[in-house]
């Protein structure tokens, strides 16, 4: 937006339009997708990389006393997210053949969080699955589309997914959990020898 200030950037260039366009079957933008995707599930399933980030997901300061460079991991994840979020846009321009900063890309970040908690990962950090967050950009890529063809307002959608959102965050916090479970059972405590004499 600083750079176009505000404006918005036609671009006519036959090969940034490609990314938008398909290749035999499949959009590219899925293909460059399917190939991110595959190479996080190799770097992070085959390497120790993966169970350092699960490691300092959990517990950061457990994992910087066990001798983990925390901080560096999580700069790590954090440049790598935005090198992918980077890619997403140049995907979502290509679309339209153009550089919308005010308009483009609006509320995506809502689509990211819930397919991430559809996929099953926990917004507290720690385990998380690759294929679950694709099953889950699956379904909100699914439900968006619907909605748009069946013509109910994007405002109603937005809404929607707040709820979902706000849903799954108190489901997933430790008091609900504790809720959930019910009221623990505690197994009976057998009788010493001495209680046993005394009877």
């Amino acid at each position: 937006m600083l750079i176009t200030e505000g404006q918005i950037i036609t671009v006519r260039d036959d090969l940034f339009s490609q990314i938008g366009a398909g290749f035999l079957v499949l959009p590219i933008a899925i293909l460059i997708s399917l190939a991110a995707l595959t190479g996080v599930a190799l770097l992070t399933r085959r390497t120790a990389l993966g169970m350092l980030i699960e490691a300092v997901g959990i517990n950061p300061e457990a994992s910087r006393l066990a001798g983990v460079r925390s901080r560096t991991i999580v700069w790590t994840v954090y440049v790598f997210v935005a090198l992918c979020a980077g890619v997403a846009g140049l995907m979502l321009s290509s679309n339209v053949n153009s550089a919308d900063a005010n308009n483009l890309g609006l509320w995506i970040e809502m689509d990211a969080i819930l397919a991430v908690v559809i996929g099953g990962t926990s917004l507290a950090g720690g385990r998380y699955s690759l294929v679950g967050t694709l099953v889950g950009a699956l379904v909100i890529q699914t439900l968006t589309t619907t909605v748009y063809t069946i013509g109910v307002p994007t405002t109603v959608t937005l809404v929607f997914k707040a709820v979902v959102v706000i849903a799954v965050c108190l489901l997933q916090s430790p008091r609900s959990a504790a809720l959930l479970r019910g009221p623990r059972r505690t197994a009976p405590v057998p009788a010493t020898p001495q209680e046993v004499g005394s009877r």
